[in-house]
């Protein structure tokens, strides 16, 4: 499969700005692989489709205020300093993305704040965009984190083009989100309110929780046609022997196993035993699935409609099959579906 295989006129209105009113009531428009028969719903409505002893694999990471702005030395320029890992707690180094970047040199400073209360020093180039800084500020550790929440806003996608809302700080995040480390929310899981968790617990669905840290890596364009020679980044991943025993004991048992999000998918398919049940991992994972893949674990999977180009929409083509994925994109077009973060969702049985 090459690159080109995966492009498609997306039209730009279909790029949803803002999320559903309510979280289940976004749409869903549900895929069943062996007839090729395509259903739209509502998403409270994947009740119906899970019964007792089946399980929904959620990705718990928690997105962190991860967009900055603050002005370099001496001419004041604003700039925007995108947090992306922790490189060294004790040092006070992180690996950013800064804009507009060709102003911004080794030995710069930079000031957040009204009272520039927080500084950070540019120590080293990393990519393009990419910087190392380290933060100078007297407090304790503890205080320079609630610094950095404090300046930090909700990192909704650039494509989103208005200002952040106190309504972002709450729907840009999974009801279940926990294990603060995200740059980006996982969002197949946004869809999920209190009202439905508790109605497929009632049911009988069991839930195993794996953490991936979802970075911007993600979302970089592929720019290769040969897809082989794309390079995923790293992303730091956790998954509990608690979520392994709920998975494998699912599977055999020959009870449905569904992954909530391409990045649960991800999780889960970087660390598969040789017997093809799910083994506990902590480390990082730069796993880039695409077609043809052999999926180890889950038999379905929800996702939101993805933009041309992106290593998710390969994944759901894997997952899917080519041909299904393409008629089912058609469909959603067609039908006014919303694409991206706060768009809509998919099932795939």
């Amino acid at each position: 499969m090459k690159l080109s295989h995966f492009n498609f006129n997306l039209p730009t209105e279909l790029l949803a700005e803002y999320p559903a009113e309510n979280r289940d009531e976004s749409r869903l428009m549900v895929v069943h692989r062996k007839t090729g028969q395509i259903e739209h719903k509502l998403f409270k409505d994947i009740i119906d489709y899970f019964d007792d002893g089946d399980v929904m694999i959620l990705n718990n990471t928690k997105v962190f205020p991860a967009r900055m702005y603050g002005n370099k030395e001496k001419t004041g320029a604003r700039i925007e300093v995108f947090l992306l890992r922790e490189l060294n707690a004790e040092q006070r180094l992180w690996d950013v993305l800064v804009d507009p970047a060709r102003k911004i040199r080794i030995g710069n400073k930079l000031y957040f704040g009204d009272d520039d209360s927080l500084v950070a020093e540019v120590i080293d180039n990393t990519t393009s965009r990419g910087r190392t800084l380290r933060f100078l500020y007297d407090g304790s550790y503890e205080d320079f984190r609630i610094k950095l929440l404090e300046l930090g806003e909700t990192p909704i996608p650039k494509y989103i083009n208005r200002e952040v809302t106190d309504e972002d700080a709450e729907r840009y995040q999974t009801i279940y989100a926990k294990e603060e480390g995200a740059v980006a929310a996982p969002t197949a899981g946004l869809h999920f309110s209190k009202h439905l968790l508790k109605r497929l617990e009632i049911k009988g669905i069991d839930f195993a929780e794996v953490t991936l840290h979802v970075g911007l890596g993600t979302f970089n364009p592929v720019e290769v046609e040969d897809l082989s020679k794309h390079k995923m980044d790293s992303e730091e991943l956790k998954i509990t022997q608690e979520a392994c025993d709920i998975v494998n004991d699912a599977k055999a048992k020959k009870k449905k196993i569904c992954c909530i999000g391409t990045t649960s998918m991800r999780a889960i398919e970087s660390s598969v035993s040789s017997q093809r049940t799910l083994n506990p991992f902590d480390g990082w994972t730069n796993k880039f699935i695409f077609p043809p893949y052999d999926f180890s674990i889950a038999d379905a999977m929800v996702t939101n409609f993805h933009t041309p180009k992106s290593t998710l929409l390969m994944m759901v083509s894997a997952f899917c099959g080519h041909d299904l994925m393409k008629k089912a994109y058609e469909e959603a077009i067609k039908e006014k579906y919303k694409f991206y973060s706060y768009g809509d969702a998919m099932l795939i049985l």
